[in-house]
């Protein structure tokens, strides 16, 4: 059958443009991760040539790409087992046989006390933010207005716009180190505990919520700060959220020491994205069985049900504990290799162009949080540029929301993803040393 030429077809009347609610408007317009995964999707599909140092996507590990496929040919041939895992809807809070799997996994490893009705999956851990974001901040039936607040700013860009009322973050600046002396251009954000007492003081807070491993910058907040923020927390009688998508029990992309933190009052997320398998769309809640249950409800309203991809395919892992070795084993040595190798680019290429360099320490996940001091145009700036070039990065300005001040400090870094080929990380480098470079002469 042959069509008409595009050319030669009626042009399109102009559609309808039609009103949105005041909620429609909030979700449909700009927003910073909309901007960041529209670049992302479109130089994946349409740029082949960018350089993608940008976006949050796991590396292609080899050998744990062999053990998912030799894990989907045993459930291709079980039959029963794949076509259910296709053929019919899991109950909203998850598969039974995975939640009480993954609660006997945690009981027996790290004595917590959890059981199949503390754990509800949802579709990525996005999505599980949404829904804890605003169960437990924004406006409540007695008027009062309550906030999450961030007590190691810069925070996940993917954060920002998921409240559904205005304001609904407050964020404090961190303490800035340098554990081996300014000369080794090595940094290190510790959270400024005065400051955090300060806005428990000043706002309604909802709930602490924290990144570990940090996304944007591999920091790893030590076990005595968890501890503090759990007591802080435990006074106030709110929860703690730990978004640990990078961190341990697993994908345990973490480079230090850390233990995983639980308690009555705690919410923790894990998620499959990192541990290699975005598509899944997997996020896991670990919490309080009140907040379980309500993500539940929520999953059920939104979307009926969640992809049971993700938890067959896991499912044997969980149950003998195999899941627990991917990040020692696997994981940590193959992004520990590509945070170092990185670093000694960027070092060679910074210092030969004479730009004020400095990166953070990388104790986990997949980015450099590159900081070009005295940089004389805004991250954002420097984005579009590198753009030009076909790099692709994320400006810093965006992870800084939530602060009551400006920091001139937000607009001097820059997220960079060092998951990819080495010759793309290494050429994108260089190209940013470039361009910084430019901008300061």
């Amino acid at each position: 059958m042959s069509y008409p030429p595009l050319e030669s077809l009626p042009a399109t009347p102009s559609a309808p443009r039609f009103d949105f609610s005041v909620l429609g408007e909030k979700l449909s317009a700009h927003s910073s991760i909309l901007g960041l995964m529209n670049d992302l999707g479109r130089a994946m599909t349409i740029a082949p040539h960018m350089k993608m140092l940008g976006g949050g996507n796991p590396a292609a590990v080899p050998e744990l790409q062999l053990l998912v496929r030799a894990r989907m040919r045993e459930l291709m041939a079980e039959g029963d087992a794949f076509d259910r895992m296709l053929a019919n809807y899991e109950p909203p809070q998850g598969n039974p046989r995975f939640l009480r799997a993954l609660a006997d996994l945690l009981q027996r490893t790290f004595g917590w006390n959890v059981g199949p009705q503390n754990i509800a999956i949802t579709c990525g851990g996005q999505s599980a933010y949404f829904y804890l974001f605003n169960l437990l901040a924004g406006r409540f039936a007695d008027g009062r207005h309550r906030k999450i607040l961030l007590p190691l700013a810069p925070e996940y860009i993917g954060y920002a716009d998921q409240g559904l009322e205005e304001d609904l973050f407050a964020a404090c600046r961190p303490t800035i180190t340098w554990p081996q002396g300014e000369d080794a251009r090595v940094f290190k954000y510790a959270i400024n505990f005065a400051a955090v007492e300060e806005v428990l003081e000043r706002e309604d807070i909802g709930a602490i919520a924290c990144s570990r491993p940090s996304n944007p910058t591999g920091n790893v907040i030590t076990d005595a700060e968890v501890t503090r923020l759990s007591a802080m927390a435990t006074a106030r009688g709110i929860p703690l959220i730990l978004d640990h998508a990078y961190g341990a029990p697993f994908p345990g992309v973490i480079f230090v020491p850390a233990q995983p933190h639980w308690a009555s009052h705690v919410i923790l997320t894990l998620s499959l994205s990192k541990l290699g398998l975005p598509g899944t769309r997997t996020g896991i809640v670990i919490a309080p069985e009140s907040i379980a249950s309500a993500i539940a409800s929520l999953t059920a309203i939104v979307g009926l049900a969640n992809n049971t991809l993700g938890q067959q395919l896991m499912l044997p892992w969980v149950e003998d504990g195999r899941i627990l070795e991917l990040g020692p084993k696997i994981l940590r040595p193959f992004y520990e290799a590509k945070s170092h190798a990185a670093a000694q680019w960027g070092q060679e290429y910074f210092d030969a162009a004479g730009v004020n360099w400095a990166l953070h320490a990388s104790e986990g996940a997949f980015f450099h949080w590159l900081w070009l001091r005295d940089l004389r145009i805004t991250t954002r700036e420097l984005y579009e540029r590198l753009k030009a070039r076909e790099v692709l990065t994320v400006p810093g300005e965006y992870f800084f929301y939530g602060l009551a001040e400006d920091w001139p400090h937000r607009h001097e870094c820059l997220r960079v993803n060092f998951s990819g080929p080495a010759q793309t990380v290494r050429a994108g480098l260089q190209i940013i040393a470039e361009e910084a470079a430019k901008v300061r002469r």
